[in-house]
């Protein structure tokens, strides 16, 4: 299960940063302050992502 997930979490992780690279496109966000919210994002997303895996895991 524990391949599955980490499978289903790197397809997350690549859609979020697309979306995220859309939005910062969108929005002219400055270069400079791009990598910042895409660290930022990315910080949260794999926080989410590891407390459904033990979620998941321990129920």
């Amino acid at each position: 299960m524990s391949l599955w997930f980490i499978i289903f979490a790197v397809i997350i992780l690549y859609n979020i940063n697309n979306l995220t690279n859309s939005l910062c496109l969108q929005k002219e966000i400055p270069e400079d302050r791009q990598p910042k919210i895409f660290r930022t994002i990315n910080i949260l997303i794999t926080i989410l992502l590891l407390s459904s895996y033990i979620e998941v895991s321990f129920t």
